[in-house]
Order: C-alpha cells, then sequence, then structure tokens
C-alpha cells in the first residue's frame, strides 16, 4: 500500500484560542445581577478553558475515494491534496486558502465541504445565508441588544473542541443586509489570516483566535459577493458532472443505500441500465431522495429490482408537493 492509499489518523497539537486572563477581567466588571447571558458566556469560557486540539492527518490521507465520489470537484481536491502534502511529517499547522466554491445548485458543494472535515478529522460549522434570520450571524451583536449572542465563528471555536474547524458559510450569494448589519462584514478580517488572530466576536468583547478556521463558501453566481471577499478566496468553478460521472455518482449512491441498511439485502446489487441512464439525469442533490423512493415503491410491489417506474417524476425528484 502506497502513501496516497494508506490510511491516516489525525494527529493533534493544543492551541489556545482565547485568553482566559481578558476574560476575568471583563467579568469582574459586569455590573451585579445585570448582563446575565454575558456572564454566563465568560464563566462557560473560563469553566472550558482555552485550549482546543488542533488537528491534521498523520501523513497523506487515502482521497481517492472522494475523487471518485466528487468528480466534478477535482481542481479543489488537487489542492488540498498538495497542502497536505506539504505540511505531512512535519510540525507545521494545515493552511488551506479559503474556497468558493461556484457552481448550480445541487452538484454536491456542500457535500464536499461536509467530506473535507471528516477527511481532516476536525469539526465543522455550517452557516447558511439563504435562511439567515439576523445579520450578525458571523460577527455576534452587542450584548446591549435584546436577545444578542454570540455568533457561529466565536461559538464553534468556544463550544467546539477544535481550533482548526472547517466553516462553511453554504450559498454565500443569498446573503442579504439589514439596516445594522452587513453579514459578510466579518469575513473581511476573518479570511485574512493575520487578523483573524484577533477577531473579536461583538457580543463577548474578547478576542479570539480564528486565523487556523478553514473557510469554505459556495454560491451559484458571484456578482452579489462583494469584490473583496471574492479576493480574499481560492474561487472554484464547479460544473455540473457528465453523463458518465454522473451515472457513476448514482451507482454508488445505490450501493451505498442498499448496504446500509438490513433491508438493502433484498434488492438487487446493481439496478438495471434503464435505471441509471435515468438517475443520471439527476443532480447528485437529489438522487438520494430519487433512490430512497425507488426503493419504497419496489417494496411495496413486492420486487427486490427497481424499474423505471418507481423513480420519481424527473421534474418531481427534488421538490416537495403543496401542503394541505
Amino acid at each position: 500500500m502506497n502513501a496516497a492509499q494508506a490510511p491516516s489518523i489525525p494527529i493533534a497539537q493544543m492551541r489556545s484560542v482565547y485568553r482566559c486572563a481578558e476574560i476575568e477581567k471583563r467579568l469582574r466588571k459586569l455590573p451585579p445581577k445585570e448582563h446575565e447571558n454575558l456572564r454566563s458566556t465568560y464563566e462557560r469560557m473560563l469553566e472550558k478553558g482555552p485550549e482546543r486540539f488542533q488537528v491534521k492527518p498523520a501523513g497523506l490521507p487515502a482521497m481517492d475515494h472522494l475523487y471518485d465520489e466528487l468528480p466534478n470537484f477535482h481542481a479543489a481536491l488537487d489542492d488540498v491534496k498538495r497542502q497536505l502534502a506539504l505540511c505531512q511529517d512535519s510540525r507545521d499547522a494545515l493552511e488551506i486558502a479559503p474556497m468558493l466554491l461556484l457552481g448550480p445548485p445541487g452538484i454536491g458543494k456542500t457535500h464536499f465541504a461536509r467530506e473535507i472535515a471528516q477527511l481532516l478529522g476536525t469539526g465543522m460549522g455550517f452557516v447558511s445565508m439563504s435562511s439567515l434570520t439576523a445579520g450578525w450571524v458571523l460577527s455576534g451583536a452587542s450584548s446591549q441588544w435584546k436577545g444578542a449572542r454570540p455568533g457561529k465563528v466565536f461559538e464553534t471555536l468556544v463550544d467546539g473542541a477544535y481550533a482548526n474547524p472547517v466553516m462553511v458559510i453554504d450559498e454565500i450569494d443569498k446573503a442579504r443586509g439589514e439596516h445594522a448589519y452587513d453579514p459578510l462584514g466579518a469575513l473581511y478580517s476573518l479570511l485574512e489570516h493575520d487578523t483573524a488572530h484577533d477577531f473579536t466576536d461583538e457580543f463577548a468583547e474578547v478576542a479570539i483566535d480564528a486565523s487556523q478556521v478553514f473557510w469554505v463558501a459556495t454560491a451559484n453566481d458571484t456578482r452579489a459577493i462583494p469584490e473583496p471577499i471574492l479576493n480574499r478566496m481560492s474561487v472554484y468553478e464547479v460544473q455540473a458532472p457528465d453523463a458518465d460521472a454522473a451515472r457513476a455518482i448514482a451507482l454508488r449512491l445505490y450501493q451505498q443505500l442498499r448496504d446500509s441498511h438490513d433491508w438493502g439485502s433484498r434488492f438487487d446489487e446493481q439496478p438495471g441500465e434503464a435505471v441509471l441512464e435515468r438517475m443520471s439525469g439527476l443532480a447528485p442533490r437529489d438522487m438520494r431522495r430519487a433512490w430512497t423512493a425507488a426503493f419504497g415503491n419496489a417494496r411495496l410491489d413486492g420486487r427486490g429490482s427497481i424499474d423505471v417506474a418507481d423513480l420519481p417524476e424527473p421534474a418531481r425528484a427534488g421538490k416537495r408537493g403543496p401542503l394541505g
């Protein structure tokens, strides 16, 4: 087994992500019986302590499965692999430039981010900009505001176990600004390694070290993304998989679903060619739902083979029907 195929166990060293002395000082200055949310935040930070695992794979991890599962992400995977090769067998931390995955919906951008977090052996934070309800979700809001709380970056580092989590900003081009907060404003400092060392959450008002966070953003269109943010990221234009790649993805998902369930043994080891042909026309995000529906339809009919008729109609495979 060569180095590229060898399994890799994450190795870790400890890194302080905040200074307890600063927190103790701020805690002493809080007026009695006021700012209870802020007080409990400081107390939680002191209880957990500032040390977090800074992990990286021991050696070059096996990545062949990712190249197979994500055939349209090879350029991004190549860059990750190069950085892993640079820091293997050394004390250097893994440094990967912030990534922007640009492409149509449903082609696996968010799945890529989750797989990278698993590959690196670290935690993951997730922010969906399309469902954002507050502009301060990344940076936190001042404790003076009613209902204020820390931002997602702060929570991921303070409440998590890792100093170098993968932070996913899903659909960054869907961010909607408010009159008081720019939801992307915090990224101007967070995406710069030097300034991220002392990132101050507006709620806690204490500096945390976010310099080791690995940023992965997804988008369908760059026109709504500010140019200074684009300039801080490596942009990868991800295309929908071609017919052969889509067929391979569909087959792999079929086998994964079949092998991961007890009921899977009742079904054929592989689906028929006509079924795979139909499935290859779907976006990767929709394939799993379509396979699940098809398995259920075949089972209801007492069959262990999936027919084309078991698949949802293409136009409805990824959509929910009306409610009520």
